[in-house]
């Protein structure tokens, strides 16, 4: 048997391995957690976790900017250094990093302004 052969049954038996590791951490860790809220008092059926109303616009924000800087760093890898030998990997993570922070920022100020919304309604 070659190489590959056992390298192809190991990761095989790693793979489930892991996978079944996981499902069980996860089936765990639930039990354990609703009778921690058992012993505290609480009903687990009526346990709703605390919502983040603004982080889809984060998530989507920082996943658009990405996406729109790694865009822009093709087109400028293509056009502006195409007679450039030498790969420009540099331009795709800092285009990235840009954009990304960008969709953070944009995000963060949507925030703050709906909160100062809630602020105003408040005081009124």
């Amino acid at each position: 048997m070659d190489n590959v052969a056992k390298f192809g049954i190991m990761a095989g038996i790693l793979i489930s391995t892991a996978f079944f590791a996981m499902i069980f951490g996860i089936i765990y860790l639930n039990k354990r957690e609703k009778m921690a809220m058992i012993e505290r008092g609480m009903d687990p059926r009526r346990y709703k976790p605390q919502s983040a109303p603004f982080q889809n616009l984060k998530w989507g924000l920082l996943l658009m900017g990405a996406g729109l800087g790694l865009f822009f760093a093709y087109i400028l890898d293509r056009t502006v250094f195409s007679h450039s030998e030498d790969e420009n990997v540099a331009i795709y993570f800092a285009l990235i990093a840009i954009f990304g922070g960008a969709g953070l920022f944009l995000s963060y100020r949507i925030e703050k302004k709906e909160a100062d919304k809630e602020d105003d309604k408040k005081l009124d």
